[in-house]
């Protein structure tokens, strides 16, 4: 059901972003979105970001409004957290475990960023497609880092700025099943077919979607995608 509240979502033109802005529009009245150039390899994705914008938005039935995207050059930061994800360096497990395509920093970065828009463009809440289900080991994708980022922004910026993470507690299987609940079948394959996940920046085709079919990215959206045909391909319960 849609409010009477405003979002902006941290719109990348992943999967998982992608879901994210289908649930805003289903939940909020005015929608706008914001992406972020930092030098990642996988630049296919701000490609992506523009396909999706233009079709996404009329497969959610009673969609609110969706308003004007912003993209916000970063590339200096990129190169300040220089890691597999913005360098030709292999994409491996680190020393201390992490893996390399960590950005060290980013997700607190570009809600930082995402506030500072919100406040300007008198939107309520940010929404985010971080997860701590399936998630790649990035420390910056936890509800409790997100939480102590939410009373820094409100303490820093004088209003409170809920941080939605509609995906936080979902696996990638309940993610394709949220984009069905959201849209059906057609939001299900504009997702699969247009979206971008692959660190490698490939586009070859697979049946979960685009990509190397080798990188972390695409092992963990393969394997959501195989296990939620495996249960049937429903929809999420509401």
């Amino acid at each position: 059901m849609v409010t009477a509240r405003s979002a902006l979502v941290l719109f990348s033109g992943g999967q998982d972003s992608a879901v994210c802005l289908g649930w805003a529009l289903a939940h909020h009245a005015r929608v706008e979105t914001v992406g972020f150039d930092y030098g990642q390899r996988h630049v296919a994705e701000l490609a992506a970001r523009q396909i999706l914008l233009a079709r996404l938005p009329a497969l959610v039935p009673h969609a609110g409004a969706l308003g004007p995207d912003h993209r916000l050059d970063l590339a200096s930061f990129g190169t300040i957290g220089e890691s597999a994800l913005t360098t030709a360096a292999p994409i491996a497990t680190r020393p201390d475990g992490l893996p390399s395509t960590f950005v060290p920093g980013r997700n607190l970065v570009f809600l930082t960023y995402a506030a500072a828009l919100a406040e300007r463009r008198g939107l309520d809440v940010l929404v985010g497609g971080m997860c701590e289900t399936d998630y790649s080991g990035y420390p910056d994708c936890r509800r409790a880092t997100l939480d102590a980022l939410e009373t820094a922004l409100e303490l820093g910026i004088g209003r409170a700025f809920p941080i939605l993470t509609p995906l936080m507690r979902l696996d990638k299987a309940a993610t394709w099943a949220l984009a069905k609940q959201l849209g059906g079948e057609p939001l299900v394959e504009l997702v699969r077919d247009e979206s971008h996940t692959c660190y490698e920046n490939v586009r070859d085709a697979h049946a979960w979607g685009a990509g190397c079919g080798r990188c972390p990215a695409c092992a963990l959206r393969a394997k959501g995608w195989a296990a939620w045909v495996a249960s049937g391909r429903k929809a999420l319960a509401a």
